[in-house]
């Protein structure tokens, strides 16, 4: 049976509880928690993964009736899949016409830095922000190459955060921007203050700034979905030290089926995660939090 490393840790938990999954659905309803028998059977199958808030916080409870520790199942899930089989496509497609974008195919990014700085919100009702301050190195595939596609997705808890803010710090302006809700992508045009040939690179700096859900049981995460390989993305993510997270862990799976791979990250004495990812791509790699 073909799956993520989610779906196939969960079948292996439910089969070494000796527990059916009307058995489980019982006793997630005895928790408060309305999950149908399949839902868990397609979570098993690994044919749909939890995304909603209702549906992280059943898999918090998943791991105390199947008497797995704390994270086990949580940890292996992947970012939220696009709403959609071919909303992606159709995004795609449009923006490469509206933001003509075929001179962008031959830059190439040969080395990435996020600086994630997360920080509480203070008022009720008011969720955490994150401002991510990214770095980034491009190297011409070809003469006069005056931009980059920047292409970013909101990891919300039902698809329905607003965007991130992007705003150019260094050797650049952002251009056009097109963002599709439906799929939570947004594509951006950053324009280098100056054109590059083949060979050169282009040092350039901007910031993505973010507003999470308020729920304090709702996953949060900054990744980066690589479209094509990166020689080096580097990852760090600031929490306030008097508000540490409960849980942080890295995560990252390859694109055309590849398996889902979740690792616990320690905080230093900052309070600060990092993670590092080499020659990666494509495929998606991120920090999450709880």
């Amino acid at each position: 049976m073909s799956g993520t490393a989610f779906s196939a840790a969960l079948r292996s938990a439910i089969a070494t509880s000796g527990l059916g999954l009307d058995r489980i659905q019982a006793r997630l309803q005895d928790h408060g928690i309305t999950i149908s028998v399949t839902a868990l059977s397609y979570w098993q199958s690994g044919k749909r993964q939890p995304e909603r808030q209702s549906s992280i916080s059943a898999v918090r409870t998943l791991e105390e009736i199947l008497d797995v520790p704390a994270g086990t199942l949580l940890g292996l899930l992947p970012p939220p899949r696009p709403r959609g089989s071919t909303s992606r496509r159709r995004l795609d497609d449009r923006s490469q016409r509206r933001l003509s974008l075929d001179d962008a195919r031959d830059v190439a990014l040969v080395g990435l830095h996020d600086h994630c700085v997360v920080t509480t919100g203070d008022t009720p009702g008011d969720g955490p922000h994150s401002t991510v301050t990214a770095k980034a190195v491009f190297r011409a595939r070809a003469d006069g190459q005056d931009r980059w596609l920047l292409a970013y997705r909101q990891d919300g808890s039902d698809g329905g955060e607003a965007a991130p803010d992007l705003t150019a710090l260094r050797n650049c302006s952002v251009g056009r921007i097109e963002a599709d809700p439906a799929t939570n992508l947004t594509l951006a045009e950053l324009i280098f203050s100056n054109a590059i040939d083949a060979g050169e690179t282009q040092l350039v700096e901007y910031s993505l700034s973010y507003q999470h859900d308020p729920c304090p049981d709702t996953r949060k995460a900054h990744f980066r979905e690589f479209w094509e390989p990166v020689p080096e993305y580097l990852l760090e993510v600031d929490f306030d030290p008097a508000r540490p997270p409960a849980q942080c862990w890295r995560y990252s799976y390859r694109s055309h089926g590849g398996t889902a791979e979740s690792q616990d990250v320690a905080l230093d004495d900052r309070g600060r995660a990092h993670a590092v990812a080499v020659d990666f791509g494509p495929g998606v790699f991120g920090i999450g939090w709880l």
